[in-house]
């Protein structure tokens, strides 16, 4: 894709959302991680409603330790999957005890070997907490960076590598929240809003649909 067009893509999803911050609720690095964790496979209104009475009795490794599995279960018990991430945020809290002073890793590296912590819950904390432009891949980025032709990524990695090389340094920082934010509310998954949609213009999957309907008709 032309530079030229990446830029006028993120221009506009700029202009739309200058600050765009992200929906879970936290208040540190470690509370941040543990959302993010929490958030697999669950929307992020779900977890802020566990966390929010979690983070009351526990907002620190120390205390999630000392809170334990069985007593964690009954605060993300509704947002699913509770059984592994509750074993994964004990597992990690007693990790950064053991092996960081308590502290979370401003990096990549340090941080996908700690327990349920993968490659694109590591880059949301980067970017959230630690201000640096990574790329989190998750379901909405994937989908609407194929869509708009910024990548042609079959994994989530591929995507991530593609989006590196091609948004301008300008737009870094936040560029995965603006494409997650408008996959989640405008290019959504199924019935996108390509009508009322600040893209629409410069989206080839809105071409390729108006090629086939005039085909049809």
């Amino acid at each position: 894709m032309r530079s030229e067009k990446v830029k006028e893509i993120f221009r506009r999803l700029r202009e739309g959302n200058p600050n765009p911050l992200p929906e879970l609720d936290f208040t540190s690095a470690y509370t941040l991680l543990v959302a993010v964790v929490l958030s697999a496979q669950a929307t992020d209104k779900s977890v802020n409603l566990a966390t929010k009475d979690l983070f009351k009795v526990a907002d620190t490794p120390e205390k999630m330790v000392a809170l334990g599995q069985e007593e964690l279960i009954p605060y993300i018990k509704s947002i699913g999957l509770y059984q592994n991430k509750s074993k994964h945020v004990i597992e990690l809290s007693k990790a950064l005890i053991e092996r960081y002073n308590s502290v979370v890793p401003d990096n990549l590296e340090e941080l996908v070997t700690l327990p349920g912590v993968g490659r694109k819950t590591a880059n949301v904390v980067l970017n959230v907490w630690f201000r640096k432009p990574t790329m989190p891949v998750d379901t909405h980025v994937f989908r609407v960076a194929n869509r708009l032709g910024l990548s042609s990524g079959k994994t989530p990695l591929e995507v991530e590598k593609d989006l590196l090389k091609i948004v301008p340094e300008e737009y870094a920082l936040h560029a995965h929240h603006w494409i997650l934010l408008h996959g989640r509310y405008v290019c959504t998954a199924r019935n996108p809003k390509c009508s009322g949609c600040v893209l629409s213009d410069l989206c080839p999957e809105v071409t390729r649909r108006f090629q086939n309907q005039w085909k049809r008709n």
